[in-house]
């Protein structure tokens, strides 16, 4: 079995090394089971940690309220629904929940956070992963019970649904609404420069002492980047891959991407990213984006990038190849020995 962090680092720069003008701060933390990196330019340093302080403190907050596997609020409604009652949960979850039912639906419900019993069946709601095959009936099984964000309603904070196999998983979604919490909590206390990394969903904020912040997209299949781009103020870039999470047995490779049509990891694509320009729900959509493209597979990408409004995406195929979208390759800058990609519209 092997276990590879998701990575879409800001470290093409090398901005640790000497530099004439003020210094980056930088604060690392381990949190939604992945790296997370703030990086702060253009304020003294003190400031800078407050503030960065304050964005760990909610991204720790975040990933305990709504752990899909850990006591949270989250399994706490997962045990209502599957009971078949009814649950008053907080504002804020309420709205998660319905923000998510909208993204769900932007993407045609390939990426749908009701599949939590799948994520779990095919043993990915742990830490470290087992190599070993779910029996095949139950993934079946538990897919024709069509679990999904549809089957909940509302009435005020109190949540309703009427299929008792969802169970929601926002693990998928949770990292990209950390971003734009992020971003809000750096505005509020002055700073203006700023790139935040949840394992590899990544939003900026304006420029790294007065040059564009530059990141990579990892390659799918190699250490190093695939490709990097320099971000303007307030996009964010995500990418799905199936180097994420994952395990291997007998030579192929199982990723935590379920396609919810089947209940089996999706095939057939190794990374799919998006770029996603400012806005209030940027860092959101960078992370929940990525996901529909990437279980759509070869044939139904591009069109599903055009249906959920998707103009800047690539897509690494199984074996290797690459399309990507024009106006994306227009900013891409190749890492050495990447073969060319086919462009495509989006």
């Amino acid at each position: 079995m092997r276990f590879v962090a998701p990575l879409l680092l800001a470290c093409l720069l090398s901005f640790l090394t000497a530099c004439t003008q003020a210094p980056l701060a930088q604060q690392e933390a381990y949190v939604f089971g992945t790296r997370v990196e703030v990086l702060v330019a253009g304020v003294p340093e003190a400031d800078a940690r407050t503030a960065v302080s304050a964005v760990l403190q909610e991204f720790d907050r975040l990933h305990r309220a709504y752990h899909a596997w850990q006591p949270s609020e989250l399994t706490r409604l997962n045990e209502a629904i599957a009971a078949g009652k009814p649950l008053k949960v907080s504002p804020e979850l309420r709205q998660l929940l319905q923000d998510s039912q909208a993204i769900a639906a932007k993407g045609q419900w390939l990426f749908d956070p009701a599949i939590g019993r799948l994520v779990a069946l095919w043993g990915f709601h742990a830490d470290e992963f087992k190599p070993a095959l779910p029996d095949p009936n139950r993934a079946s099984f538990l897919a024709a019970a069509r679990p999904s964000l549809r089957d909940l309603s509302f009435k005020g904070d109190t949540v309703f649904c009427i299929n008792p196999s969802v169970a929601i998983d926002l693990g998928g979604y949770l990292k990209g609404v950390a971003l734009d919490r992020a971003a809000a909590i750096l505005k509020e206390r002055g700073i203006r420069n700023a790139l935040i990394n949840i394992g590899g969903n990544v939003l900026a904020l304006g420029e790294k002492n007065g040059d564009p912040w530059r990141v990579g997209i990892q390659h799918p299949r190699q250490a190093g980047p695939l490709a990097s781009i320099t971000l303007k103020d307030g996009e964010a870039i995500g990418t799905s891959g199936d180097y994420q999470r994952y395990f291997e047995l007998d030579g192929k490779r199982y990723s935590h991407l379920i396609d919810p049509r089947t209940g089996f990891p999706a095939p057939g694509t190794q990374a799919v990213t998006v770029l996603i320009p400012p806005g209030p729900q940027a860092g959101t959509l960078s992370d929940a984006l990525s996901k529909p493209l990437f279980i759509a597979g070869a044939r139904d990408w591009s069109r599903l990038a055009q249906a959920t409004g998707v103009t800047q995406a690539l897509r690494v195929d199984a074996d290797g190849s690459i399309q990507v979208t024009k106006g994306l390759s227009e900013r891409l800058k190749w890492a050495d020995g990447v073969k060319g990609a086919t462009v495509i519209s989006p």
